[in-house]
């Protein structure tokens, strides 16, 4: 029996408002597109080239805010592989190789569309990632017809996904480097270690430092998010003195829960209407039919589609997982297909990707929001069709029943 004082998993103590952060990063990304194709689509671009101190709006938005929500996502990641539902290999395995496929095959189909293109190719990575929140806010809309069992695996996939995400930020969409920002950088992330290490469990110095982990990573040449993820990774999942069975009040845990509202209901919706913003205003057959469109279009509609459904298949066949409990081979395709929305994640690598050229920013968004749309609705229409499965242990006892 569950300790009645052991925090239940993150995934799914949030997996409600989670949904609810993804119906409201809907209707930003629906309002940029309104207002960038409206009168005030000036103002709008405008604004967000606006500078305020060193920086501009967008890259305030791009660059700082997204600093938290990454911070968020190193929590969480955190969190699940020490104590929660990625915690043990067992339960890391469906996921997480379906995470892998999601990652692999739509990135051989934006290279199969942009390979000669070497300036195309920088955006290898863009259909790779999944939007949790939009995902699951599109689950939210089928209410009991999906089993919580399925909401938990796309959700801990789109946490893997994460993981590989940052990774690959780190590796492949790093700039020029400073190597005594670098350097600094260095010594305030040992500071944050060292802390850890001494049992210190208040957040503010941590956050404090945190900042000042911002600033040098920012300036280092390494995007300035990744410091988010770092300062995460040393947040404190000791439990309060004194409560040591109190784990929910862990620092991990406190500023988790805290930073959670705050990203999920504001930093994601302002990312999501500062960058989702298109304007169709001299849309062209050519720009949809433009390999960088079809590339990302179609490596998150069918590259996400075969390389998690077709990696999860290959794991159950071979017995080495088991169908999430009651779901059925219908619903994994459904799921495969959610997988495909790739808004949030996506949309930063593309800014990074092509951070010099508008015209490609253009397109990959393009193709972000056509692919993304697409598997939405299609994953969303298999699932709401899909018969639902009993679940075995319930089917157990029909049969018994039936034998009498």
């Amino acid at each position: 029996m569950r300790d009645a004082k052991r925090p239940l998993s993150v995934l799914r103590a949030f997996l409600d408002s989670e949904a609810s952060g993804g119906l409201i990063l809907m209707a930003a990304a629906a309002l940029a597109l309104i207002v960038a194709n409206s009168p005030l689509s000036d103002t709008y671009f405008q604004s967000l080239h606006a500078y305020v101190g060193p920086l501009s709006v967008q890259h305030w938005i791009n660059d700082a805010l997204m600093a938290v929500f990454f911070l968020l996502v190193g929590l969480e990641i955190k969190r699940e592989m020490i104590d929660g539902q990625l915690s043990s290999w067992s339960r890391r395995m469906l996921p997480g190789i379906a995470a892998l496929g999601g990652m692999i095959v739509p990135a051989l189909i934006f290279i199969a569309f942009n390979w000669g293109d070497p300036e195309k190719m920088r955006g290898w990575a863009i259909p790779s990632a999944t939007d949790i929140a939009f995902a699951l806010g599109v689950l939210s809309l089928l209410g009991s017809r999906v089993p919580t069992s399925l909401k938990v695996f796309l959700a801990a996939l789109a946490i893997i996904d994460d993981l590989g995400a940052v990774v690959i930020i780190a590796i492949f969409y790093t700039g020029d480097l400073s190597m005594f920002d670098l350097g600094a950088a260095a010594i305030v992330l040992a500071a944050l270690v060292s802390m850890n290490k001494f049992g210190v469990l208040r957040i503010w110095p941590y956050l404090l430092l945190g900042a000042v982990l911002w600033f040098f990573v920012l300036r280092s040449g390494v995007h300035a998010t990744i410091a988010g993820v770092l300062l995460a990774l040393t947040i404190p999942l000791s439990p309060s003195r004194g409560r040591p069975d109190d784990l929910a009040g862990s620092p991990l845990h406190r500023l988790e829960h805290g930073l959670h509202g705050w990203v999920a209901f504001g930093i994601i919706p302002i990312f999501g209407f500062a960058n989702a913003g298109v304007s169709f205003k001299g849309l062209t057959l050519a720009a949809l039919f433009d390999p960088l469109t079809l590339g990302v279009a179609l490596g998150l509609l069918a590259g996400k589609l075969v390389g998690v459904f077709g990696t999860s298949y290959a794991v159950i066949r071979t017995g080495l997982a088991d169908v999430p409990m009651g779901a059925g081979m219908l619903q994994m395709v459904g799921v495969s297909l959610l997988c495909g929305i790739g808004f949030t994640m996506s949309l930063f690598i593309g800014l990074l990707a092509f951070a010099n050229d508008a015209l490609l920013q253009e397109e990959v968004k393009i193709g972000i929001l056509l692919g993304s749309t697409l598997a939405g609705l299609a994953g969303w229409t298999l699932l709401r069709f899909a018969p639902r499965q009993i679940p075995a242990p319930k089917a157990a006892r029909l049969s018994q029943t039936a034998g009498r």
